[in-house]
């Protein structure tokens, strides 16, 4: 049996035409400074909200995250905040940190059918990483935590709702996630998986819960190295 990890046999995604990547840590690698800052942001957010200190905000910010699938929803179901001003504020980060990522680009140019971007972010932080990744142009179209009406991955309504927007056969599609619990839905759909994971998982995830069902049936495949499974799974 080949092990999940290993380069995809090209018969494997023979029937895919949709490509669907979540963003944030799947698009580029979880060691850049990217989410991390978001992530800060969001605590600081947590805190002046709640008049809390700093600790005790983060432990409330990732309960939220845990229990709701974004901190956003969180903050939105237990404190009625506006979502566009926490949205801009957790996305006022510095973008330089984000690299141009050639090999990406022509992998992704090189799939068969249409790509799009699946995130609980925003369309205004999904097209600053894009641009700076240079692979926005690549893409159909972004679906973000606003078309989702604010209910994030993983509630399996989020993914109808992103298949009948966009006309996406689920039949002929295959999703990119860096979260095993993201990967859920779209299996159960009958779309390919791929799970995204750094090559190190135990000393960049913060939390632990995070990467629990990595090794679930509903994950068909696992690769640290995006640009080049793509590659493969196409050759």
């Amino acid at each position: 049996m080949t092990h999940k990890s290993a380069l995809p046999d090209p018969a494997d995604f023979a029937h895919v035409t949709e490509w669907v990547f979540d963003l944030d840590n799947t698009l580029y690698p979880r060691h850049t400074d990217l989410f991390s800052q978001i992530d800060k942001k969001m605590t600081a957010y947590v805190q002046d909200l709640l008049d809390l200190d700093h600790d005790a905000a983060r432990s409330i910010q990732k309960q939220y995250y845990r229990e709701h699938g974004t901190t956003l929803q969180g903050l939105i179901l237990n404190h009625g905040i506006n979502a566009s001003d926490f949205l801009e504020k957790v996305h006022d980060i510095d973008y330089s940190w984000v690299k141009p990522d050639p090999a990406l680009g022509a992998a992704i140019r090189a799939l068969p059918g249409r790509k799009f971007i699946f995130t609980n972010g925003d369309t205004p932080h999904a097209e600053r990483t894009a641009r700076a990744l240079g692979i926005l142009d690549d893409f159909d179209d972004i679906f973000d935590i606003i078309a989702a009406d604010l209910q994030p991955k993983p509630a399996p309504a989020t993914y109808d709702r992103f298949l009948a927007r966009h006309g996406v056969h689920k039949d002929k599609a295959a999703m990119f996630e860096d979260l095993p619990r993201n990967l859920v839905a779209p299996h159960e759909l009958g779309m390919r998986t791929v799970l995204i994971v750094p090559n190190n998982l135990d000393q960049v995830l913060d939390e632990v819960w995070e990467h629990e069902g990595k090794d679930g049936a509903h994950i068909d495949h696992i690769t640290d190295d995006l640009a080049a499974f793509l590659a493969a799974a196409v050759a």
